[in-house]
């Protein structure tokens, strides 16, 4: 169940306080698990100890905890949540599952002795359980569009308002500008009435820095790497004051400067985000396929962006594997990928660990939303094994893409180290 407020939390942290790591804290709807996944991997290029705190999790229930870009080891995970699970009881505090999660990500921070944490808001902003977070470094606001109107309203402006929540005294901004301009004016007002140190838009065609345009990426990674990399230079201008957080063209790049990390960050790759996989333990399929947790409009529209400039041409029609989260727009979402001329196989993901409030939509809504919006008959097929076979006999040498939710790609990403594990077994066996 989802449960706003943060006086659980800061029960649940109040002998940890305060923090002994500081943070960088990102809100928004769209990209904030890119702009925190670019954050940390510039802070390690640096050397800096840092710890990310992203949700969901992708395939493990800790992997949404990283340290140095590594998944915390399952063993410390489980003994840290074990002792905020007692704590829980013992003090009858009633907390929610992402308010225990956001407590244990935290306490792993201090446990294995990060300098930043880079932790992504789970939903709003000001009533967030991460807001707990008193003194960041940074307060960064990513691209703010529709989701989760039933807690956060029905318009941009009051979207942008929860977002905005997280914004702190003496604590600097950096928001992505191709925000729609309701949304920068809320968080300039904010900014204003907290007394934020500063509000830095970036991103977009005429505030992003050349050295980041030069990397070649889609247009929304280049933005989202333009946000983090000025909210990174924020940051070291207060942990590392020497150095050189400059990216002025008219001046070489320095082996101390942010420019000298960029290059390294073109070939980063996001699970679940247009991300390209083998499904052969699975299938008899050989071709790549697309994996994208798209799951709003927005994110939708990227990933169509993506796949009509990639997949589509020659013109061919894409075969879609689908499942959503109940209570989600789906219309919107399916309005911006299917064509009439794609196929789609709409299925359900599994129970999600830690998070029992979690349903997937039935597969008859997501059915009906295809023809709707698409004029496309899908079939509906619960398993997704069998699912994931059905789409994959459609496509033949196809495109075909995995889309709709990150819970899906994660129990795909699932299915496919079982049967890899399962797999490797085998030839032990056969070699034994």
């Amino acid at each position: 169940m989802i449960q706003l407020g943060l006086s659980r939390i800061t029960s649940l942290l109040a002998h940890a306080q305060p923090l002994p790591w500081r943070a960088i804290h990102v809100a928004g709807t769209n990209g904030k698990g890119s702009i925190c996944a670019y954050i940390s991997a510039l802070l390690h290029q640096k050397s800096i100890r840092c710890g990310r705190f992203t949700s969901p999790h992708l395939v493990d229930r800790w992997d949404c905890i990283t340290i140095d870009e590594q998944p915390v080891a399952e063993r410390v995970f489980r003994e840290v949540e074990d002792a905020v699970l007692q704590r829980n009881e013992d003090e009858n505090i009633g907390a929610s599952e992402f308010e225990l999660l956001t407590a244990t990500a935290f306490e792993v921070f201090a446990r294995e002795n990060v300098e930043v944490g880079v932790v992504e808001v789970g939903m709003g902003g000001g009533g967030d359980a991460t807001n707990v977070l008193q003194n960041p470094l940074v307060a960064v606001i990513s691209n703010i569009g529709y989701d989760h109107q039933a807690f956060l309203g029905d318009s941009i402006a009051e979207i942008a308002a929860h977002k905005a929540g997280i914004l702190k005294p003496g604590v600097p901004v950096v928001v992505d500008a191709t925000n729609n301009e309701s949304a920068l004016n809320v968080i300039r007002a904010t900014a204003a009435a907290v007394h934020a140190r500063s509000v830095q838009r970036c991103g977009g065609p005429t505030s992003t820095p050349a050295a980041v345009s030069a990397l070649g990426l889609e247009p929304h990674q280049t933005t989202n790497l333009a946000v983090a990399v000025r909210a990174v230079g924020l940051a070291l201008a207060q942990l590392r004051p020497s150095f050189d957080t400059s990216l002025d063209p008219a001046r070489p790049a320095s082996d101390n400067g942010l420019e000298h990390l960029l290059p390294a960050l073109k070939t980063l790759q996001f699970p679940g985000r247009q991300q390209s996989i083998s499904i052969a333990p699975l299938t008899a399929r050989t071709e790549p396929v697309l994996l994208d947790g798209a799951h709003n409009a927005d994110s939708a529209a990227a990933l169509a962006v993506y796949v009509d400039t990639h997949l589509r041409h020659p013109p061919r029609p894409i075969v879609w594997l689908i499942a959503a989260t109940a209570g989600k727009d789906v219309d919107a979402i399916f309005a911006r990928l299917v064509h009439r001329s794609d196929r789609v196989v709409a299925t359900r993901f599994g129970p999600v660990g830690g998070m029992p409030s979690v349903r997937a939509a039935e597969t008859e809504v997501l059915v009906k939303a295809v023809a709707k919006v698409a004029g496309v008959e899908a079939e509906g097929v619960q398993d997704l094994r069998k699912a994931l076979r059905l789409a994959s006999d459609w496509a033949t040498d196809g495109p075909l893409v995995v889309a709709g939710s990150l819970y899906l790609v994660g129990d795909l990403l699932r299915l496919l180290r079982e049967a890899e594990s399962a797999g490797e077994d085998g030839r032990e066996q056969r070699t034994g």
